[in-house]
């Protein structure tokens, strides 16, 4: 809630890059940003903000001398002590509790930073969090305060957070670098003091073949971006801050390093119905039942190493998703998310010839253990090709090369010959996926068969924009189905080439058999999907319904809709679409009255798909105006986006002398991926 202060000069003169900031009133939770060029002033008293709220505003002044850059010491002067090969480093631990009610998880991050050296300290960290997450709240603590932060454009945010790290205050943003990658840079930690910073977001759960996935994802994977790109994620060794070049950045834990920070993961699950089963297929935990529909799952103290991502898979009994609406009547409207659960005469459904193309990641990132869980996947792929298909190999690093000049019938003779090109292939070079993807799209279509496209690979790239507009302007008529393979993989641009391409996606975790999410896959080219999907609301009148363009539907694979509605307390909403030339058309009946179907977290949830549809509108066609409405809808709703931040300062307690060292938090290298091949020394 943004409010401005009564001095003249600080309303005419909006929010400065030299700032100085002052405590205006003591209040207590509360952090408030004077709102800038569009600010009011609210009337006394302050009737938005709580009685022991804390407030601060800023004042036009110079930054004092001593906050001028120049003459610090670098990160290098930091000697940092090795002890059992263990390096003390600001970040301590992180703490991950998450609520999960029907099909949205409520999560909440607290990560601890302590200051492990002689001198003041910026922490700074880069980390991952799920591609659909809406971050809707942010707290900065420090001792018993609680400092909230708020959402202001980015570059805004970022002034003001440099002119209070400048003039000694404690401060803390956070930044969107991808929709699943973010930074947190936390000011003036002073020497063996801690700062905690709180993050809170909602995350619809994924529902794959049967099972609901929670997944909490722990390090970003190294990326390769082609030559003279400056806007990618760069992957450096610890201590090799700026090697890279990119706009962001992350160090790397040499191999035999380990640092003291831990992650420890809560999961409370109240399904309504019974859990049939539950387990993860990454990270050992313990199972506490609280009744047949409510558990409780920890993650062991035994693997807490944040290197890979965490999945907990459970199954519902009963057949509950075909009926799966929530709403949000909140002060700003009434929100729904539906989930579109297709019937299952689907599976009746004769199959249509394919024409399978395989483009497979054969760059450093993939070599070893991951690319030969790609060829394991790749042989059982080609041994389950049907008579009637025809199919092409495309392998990719530095650049791409085909097994065929075009398209083969999927005869023994061809299949064999296709599975000894595939054990000679090995992981090596660059990650230039632009060139995988024009040699899968650019051939001419067979009118005749079914396109569909399928890239094995961990997604690890920093020009995603870049691929996305690709698969955009060339997919035609084909169908893109994306599997992720490794255990941190990119799953925000898998899951995005898999939407754009109107197909789905799959994961390979370095343990999970390949041969299982194969034959999954294979039953689901095997079932048609629902396409050209049409949807009569009944008694509702919706509006701002995302996606615009509603996805195929695939058996196992429900698609997720969400907007903003008004009536229809009771309403029969009938789907319709096509499968083949047929039509297929079935009704919800989804009853949108009482406390069952509430869930306060569905507005940010559509707020966040909003932000996507506008994203991905840019992808295509970037517009002033496309980057207004992000900009808008992210402050209205307190929701983060690439183009807003949130901003927390500590105006009561100004710390001594310059800010000190900006000190990155390096990470381990996810499990699986060998070091000295993705890692710039």
């Amino acid at each position: 809630m943004p409010f401005a202060s009564r001095e003249p000069a600080v309303k005419e003169s909006g929010i400065p890059a030299d700032g100085r900031v002052i405590t205006k009133r003591r209040l207590s939770t509360y952090v408030g940003v004077w709102g800038g060029r569009n600010a009011a002033v609210p009337p006394e008293p302050w009737e938005d903000i709580g009685l022991n709220d804390e407030v601060w505003v800023i004042e036009t002044a110079r930054a004092p001398a001593g906050a001028e850059p120049g003459g610090r010491p670098t990160q290098g002067e930091l000697r940092a002590k090795m002890d059992d090969e263990e390096i003390p480093l600001p970040l301590k631990h992180t703490d991950v509790k998450a609520q999960v009610s029907a099909f949205i998880a409520t999560v909440n991050v607290v990560q601890q930073y302590q200051n492990p050296y002689d001198v003041k300290i910026e922490a700074v960290y880069v980390f991952p969090l799920p591609e659909s997450s809406a971050v809707t709240d942010f707290v900065m603590t420090i001792g018993e305060r609680r400092i909230r932060g708020m959402v202001r454009e980015r570059e805004e945010a970022k002034r003001v957070y440099e002119a209070a790290k400048a003039q000694g205050y404690r401060a803390a943003l956070l930044t969107q670098e991808r929709p699943n990658v973010f930074t947190q840079k936390v000011a003036n930690i002073e020497p063996g003091k801690r700062i905690d910073v709180e993050i809170t977001y909602f995350n619809p759960l994924p529902y794959r073949d049967g099972e609901y996935q929670f997944i909490f994802p722990m390090v970003v994977g190294p990326r390769y971006n082609p030559a003279g790109a400056t806007d990618g994620i760069g992957a450096v060794g610890r201590g090799r801050r700026g090697a890279s070049g990119q706009a962001t950045e992350l160090e790397y834990l040499k191999p035999g390093e380990r640092t003291g920070h831990d992650i420890a993961v809560e999961v409370k699950i109240d399904a309504g119905v019974e859990i049939e089963s539950i387990h993860s297929t990454t990270h050992a935990v313990d199972v506490v039942r609280h009744g047949p529909g409510a558990v409780r799952v920890a993650l062991k103290e035994s693997d807490r190493i944040p290197n890979k991502d965490f999945v907990l898979a459970y199954k519902v009994a009963g057949k509950r998703l075909k009926t799966a609406m929530l709403v949000d009547r909140g002060k700003k409207g009434n929100t729904f998310a539906l989930v579109l659960h297709p019937p299952e005469q689907l599976t009746a459904v004769p199959r249509m010839p394919r024409e399978m193309v395989f483009v497979l990641d054969c760059s450093g990132s993939m070599s070893g253990h991951p690319i030969e869980k790609a060829k394991q996947a790749m042989r059982r792929c080609l041994r389950n090709l049907d008579a009637n298909d025809t199919f092409q190999i495309i392998r990719f690093s530095d650049r791409a090369s085909t097994w065929g000049r075009a398209p083969v019938p999927a005869t023994r003779e061809n299949v064999r010959k296709a599975l000894r090109f595939v054990d000679g292939l090995a992981g090596s070079g660059g990650t230039e996926m632009i060139e995988g993807i024009k040699a899968a799209l650019d051939f001419p279509h067979d009118e005749g068969r079914l396109r569909v496209v399928s890239f094995m690979t961990d997604g690890y790239i920093g020009n995603e924009a870049e691929i996305l507009a690709a698969v955009r302007k060339r997919l035609g008529p084909a169908r893109i189905f994306s599997f992720g393979v490794g255990n941190s993989v990119n799953r925000y641009l898998l899951e995005r080439m898999a939407s754009f391409g109107k197909g789905a996606v799959a994961y390979v975790g370095l343990d999970d058999s390949a041969g299982r999410e194969v034959d999954r896959f294979y039953d689901r080219l095997a079932h048609p999907a629902l396409t050209d999907v049409r949807i009569d609301w009944g008694g509702m009148r919706v509006s701002e319904v995302y996606p615009r363009v509603i996805p195929d539907v695939f058996v196992g694979r429900p698609v997720l809709i969400t907007g903003r509605f008004e009536g229809g307390e009771q309403a029969a909403i009938t789907v319709s679409g096509k499968t083949g030339a047929e039509t297929q058309t079935f009704t919800l009946d989804a009853a949108l009255a009482g406390a069952e179907a509430e869930h306060p977290g569905i507005t940010g949830v559509w707020a966040r798909w909003k932000i996507r549809e506008l994203s991905n509108a840019e992808i295509a066609q970037p517009a002033a105006e496309l980057k207004d409405e992000i900009v808008r809808t992210s402050v209205e709703y307190n929701l983060l986006s690439r183009y807003t931040a949130f901003l927390a300062v500590d105006s009561l307690d100004r710390t001594a002398g310059e800010h000190g060292v900006s000190v990155n938090v390096p990470v381990h290298v996810p499990d699986g991926v060998r070091y000295e091949t993705t890692v710039q020394e």
